[in-house]
């Protein structure tokens, strides 16, 4: 599998492990997020570790492995024939073994061993304090059940306040995915329907189309991608036909908590408690107008990765069709949807666009907030604000656009921007539009206006 990104990830993992101390890191994040390329990818990199991971299994048949993996890595005769009988025999070789040498040890799927032993935490809690904190151990604990990962950093729990730092990992940025798929054009749309998972996006071949990959990676009943989506789901949520309705309901377009309700017809308390655990488990995300405090009642929903949003909108309603082998007539249906479903992925992309720009000459100011704007019927794609009164509103489109449309575009913008509340009185005000081409930017440009189009995402990302 290629390695997509994750340079920041590797800096901090690479940083930690030069210091002289014990490091004792939690990673996690949902399935296929990438978690154990990330650390595979750290130890290939000269730095010395083993991952051992956790299987459903009992507790005498993970040591029983992870005695022969050890004897292995570290070429121990006697662990070979005597084996790691509990795990407190299991971390006082791992102590003997940090006394004398720096060497990573990631257990992967933490939370499949406690399932077997809930005594774990507080058996490693004890080791760590009396003996690993103080060796040359660098231990890395990793898991996909976002919720019990959590718990192990709760208050309560016997490991906290052990641990030396905790990462989360998210879905790729576009600008990962930019890189892997070289064309511009092509980054968009394939970061649109794959999203920023790397399991997924590393299926894709650049080399061909959207709709190309799209039916051999989606659209055949024996394709990874087409059963995985739900599977992580159905992994991570208890009543999982009433997230379902939630999340297809969003991917229809019904982001409002009361559109939400009356798609789905389930009550106003579970709707809230069920969109408050996708918020936490990461699946999607509530925004508000930018200009609004963080009480605003205006929230929108929206997810968080497009793969899901992509498998919700199109996938999820011809699940029949697709198992009785019609792939290619749900092709011609994704053909038809594709492009105006393009044009609400292609803001999101502008925003992070917009934000690597940010503290350059690029933008008319240094901003501190970014989002999107609306009231009632009236949108703004985005608006940035700094902690003055500078304010610049901008549109994106996913179209190629001449010179005059933009013009009409900003007027228009302008007439939306009367409508914003915000520093009325003595604020500037800066435009601009982002779209896939445009052509005659110079005279945009010229005008006073900000202009930008995937050539500059490829001058930019290339930085």
């Amino acid at each position: 599998m290629n390695f997509i990104g994750r340079k920041k990830e590797l800096e901090i993992l690479t940083e930690r492990f030069n210091s002289s101390k014990a490091e004792f890191l939690l990673i996690y994040g949902r399935r296929r997020i990438g978690k154990t390329e990330l650390v595979n990818k750290f130890i290939s990199t000269d730095h010395p570790g083993i991952i051992l991971i956790g299987r459903e299994e009992s507790k005498k048949l993970q040591l029983d492995r992870y005695s022969r993996l050890l004897a292995e890595y570290f070429n121990d005769d006697l662990l070979r024939k005597q084996g790691l009988k509990d795990w407190d025999a299991f971390f006082e070789y791992i102590y003997q073994q940090a006394k004398k040498q720096r060497f990573i040890l990631a257990l992967d799927e933490f939370p499949y061993l406690i399932k077997d032993d809930k005594a774990l935490p507080s058996i490693l809690q004890d080791y760590w304090d009396t003996r690993l904190k103080d060796s040359g151990i660098y231990l890395i604990i990793l898991g996909s059940s976002i919720s019990m990962m959590e718990k192990l950093m709760s208050y309560k729990a016997p490991l906290y306040g052990r641990r030396t730092g905790q990462i989360k990992l998210n879905a790729l940025p576009f600008a990962d995915v930019a890189g892997y798929a070289g064309d511009m054009e092509r980054a968009v749309e394939l970061y649109s329907v794959f999203g920023g998972t790397p399991a997924y996006i590393t299926q894709t071949d650049p080399l061909h189309d959207v709709y190309w990959n799209i039916g051999r990676n989606i659209l055949r009943f024996d394709s990874f991608i087409y059963r995985d989506i739900k599977f992580i789901l159905l992994e991570e949520l208890e009543e999982p036909r009433y997230y379902f309705s939630i999340l297809e309901s969003i991917a229809s377009g019904n982001v409002t908590m009361g559109r939400i309700i009356n798609y789905t017809g389930l009550a106003r308390s579970l709707v809230g408690k069920y969109l408050n655990v996708l918020i936490d488990l990461g699946m999607i995300k509530r925004e508000i107008p930018v200009t609004d405090s963080v009480k605003s009642k205006k929230g929108l929903y929206s997810f968080r990765d497009n793969a899901f949003a992509f498998w919700f909108r199109f996938i999820f309603p011809a699940e029949d069709m697709i198992d009785l082998g019609h792939g290619d007539v749900v092709l011609e249906n994704i053909k038809n949807g594709l492009n105006p479903y393009l044009g609400r992925t292609f803001e999101d992309i502008a925003k992070e666009f917009l934000w690597l720009l940010n503290y350059g000459e690029a933008v008319p100011f240094t901003f501190s907030k970014l989002g999107s704007w609306w009231y009632k019927d009236t949108e703004i794609d985005i608006v940035t604000m700094d902690t003055g009164s500078n304010i610049f509103f901008c549109e994106v489109k996913w179209k190629d656009l001449s010179a005059a449309e933009s013009l009409v575009i900003i007027d228009r913008l302008k007439e939306k921007a009367g409508h914003v509340r915000w520093h009325n009185s003595d604020r500037t005000e800066y435009y601009g539009i982002i779209a896939r081409k445009i052509k005659g930017k110079k005279r945009l440009i010229d005008a006073g206006y900000y202009a930008f189009d995937l050539k500059d995402f490829e001058k930019w990302m290339g930085k």
